[in-house]
């Protein structure tokens, strides 16, 4: 049936080897006799996949704030990092600053995490990481489960990550755009909402592609000495 999803034998072993109790089947998924069979006799619960989906509740957080921002940056983005904090308060967004403090050498990933975890957490609603080019921080972000950072260039990036990815990080890179480009990303990744429907499916599935990869049932904790800020 065109536009639903498939759940084969083929998914149910990919889950077993990855070592999951659990497999998410996303809503009105075609699941095969082979596939129920295998999980049957294996062991592996067929579960809607709206439950192993990474969200706030699952952290026993609530809901974020409305209109909180967590900001981050290195030394590349230290700079533009004052600018970007003024224009989203600007916009009405509290803004929750995590460092560097200054310009002096430090490495993005720590600052990444430190943005990520606040939003994964349910700390914030979104987050902004400013480095060089964005790239390093993107991928340190999306390592946190339940994060969807994107790196927009550009407006209309800006505009699909969140209406069709519903990405939940921005990352910038002072290196390649100017503040007031930066401005204008910044305030569509604000302002634009999810638009769900044939979209929500698909971030259905980044979701279980996440969830193949998570230890457990849920997800994971800072461990103890691990930083969510830097102040």
């Amino acid at each position: 049936m065109p536009g639903r999803a498939l759940i084969s034998e083929r998914h149910v072993r990919d889950a077993l080897d990855a070592g999951l109790s659990r497999l998410g089947v996303p809503e009105n998924a075609l699941v095969t006799a082979l596939a129920r069979d295998l999980a049957a006799d294996r062991g592996l619960a067929l579960v809607p996949a709206a439950e192993l989906a990474p969200a706030p509740a699952a952290t026993n957080a609530p809901a974020p704030p409305p209109k909180t921002l967590a900001l981050g940056c290195d030394h590349a983005g230290f700079e533009m990092k004052a600018a970007m904090r003024a224009h989203a308060e600007s916009l009405g967004w509290t803004v929750r600053d995590v460092g560097t403090h200054s310009a002096e050498s430090v490495d993005y990933p720590d600052f990444a995490f430190a943005v990520a975890r606040l939003v994964q957490t349910g700390e914030v609603a979104r987050g902004l990481m400013i480095d060089g080019v964005g790239v390093g921080s993107a991928m340190v972000a999306n390592k946190v489960p339940g994060v969807r950072a994107a790196l927009c260039p550009d407006v209309f990036s800006a505009f699909n990550a969140r209406a069709h990815n519903d990405a939940n990080l921005l990352t910038l890179g002072s290196r390649t755009m100017g503040v007031e480009s930066a401005k204008r990303v910044l305030a569509e990744f604000l302002s634009v909402e999810f638009e769900g429907g044939r979209h929500g499916r698909r971030v259905d599935k980044i979701r279980d592609v996440e969830a193949r990869f998570l230890p457990g049932d849920s997800l994971p904790r800072t461990r103890s000495g691990d930083c969510d800020c830097h102040s």
